[in-house]
């Protein structure tokens, strides 16, 4: 997908900008580093390695990921007078304290490693949250609450800016597909927002232990968000277009 985004670029960075797109090539980038190092927390059974590496994936999306995505999508759809650099600091350091709230919550929740699956010989551990029974309820709901900030919240108001955008857009009888391209950049970030939604509910369900078929679930999301996404770039600015023949 940031290939293909990159490729785009060649033909659009001139109406929408060479920030815009290298923004969104590094924000697939970064999505890829974050799900390609995911299974690492499955194989791995020293611990406590497994909680290193969940606490820098989960820093990593809630500290750079999300508040990136957010800076990208005013870069994308641009507000006049363009973006004042106080709105991208207060981004990332919000999505900063977020993620260094989740990490010293789940220091001090997570005891160990257990089996949450196996296949024949092959065993798939995860972390369990405090090993002699449930999990403070206190704990859980700060955590949650954490990853509503960021990423779900800072992805709701990405999906918000650009619903406002799209309904109020001024040219479009000159550009007539940018409205299209908007909508299918909203369902993106929608989607993506309750596939996060959906896996926390599933963990709360599943005594908040992280069993494979709860974070598939934000997979599943995270595919089909790219997909619209990349239909949304690849989405000419008006029909009948030249530049991509």
């Amino acid at each position: 997908m940031a290939f293909e985004t990159k490729r785009i670029s060649k033909f659009r960075s001139i109406m929408f900008g060479e920030i815009a797109f290298k923004k969104i090539e590094l924000a697939f980038i970064m999505f890829g580093i974050y799900f390609i190092t995911r299974p690492l927390q499955n194989i791995l059974v020293w611990h406590p390695l497994p909680l290193m590496i969940n606490c820098a994936r989960q820093f990593f999306l809630m500290a750079i990921i999300a508040p990136s995505i957010l800076v990208a999508i005013f870069h994308w759809v641009p507000m006049s007078g363009g973006i004042p650099r106080s709105t991208k600091f207060a981004a990332y350091i919000i999505g900063g304290l977020m993620g260094i709230i989740f990490f010293l919550l789940d220091s001090i929740a997570i005891s160990g490693l257990g089996v949450s699956s196996s296949w024949k010989i092959v065993n798939v551990y995860d972390l369990i949250w405090v090993q002699s029974g449930t999990p403070i309820i206190q704990i859980v709901f700060i955590h949650l609450i954490c990853q509503f900030v960021s990423p779900m919240g800072f992805l709701l108001l990405a999906a918000a800016y650009v619903r406002h955008k799209r309904h109020n857009y001024q040219y479009a009888d000159v550009y007539n597909l940018i409205p299209t391209k908007w909508k299918y950049l909203e369902i993106s970030l929608i989607i993506f927002a309750a596939s996060f939604f959906s896996a926390g509910i599933a963990a709360i369900f599943g005594t908040y232990r992280t069993y494979p078929y709860i974070w598939s679930i934000y997979f599943i999301g995270a595919i089909l968000s790219g997909i619209f996404e990349l239909i949304s770039i690849k989405l000419p600015p008006r029909e009948a277009p030249s530049d991509l023949k």
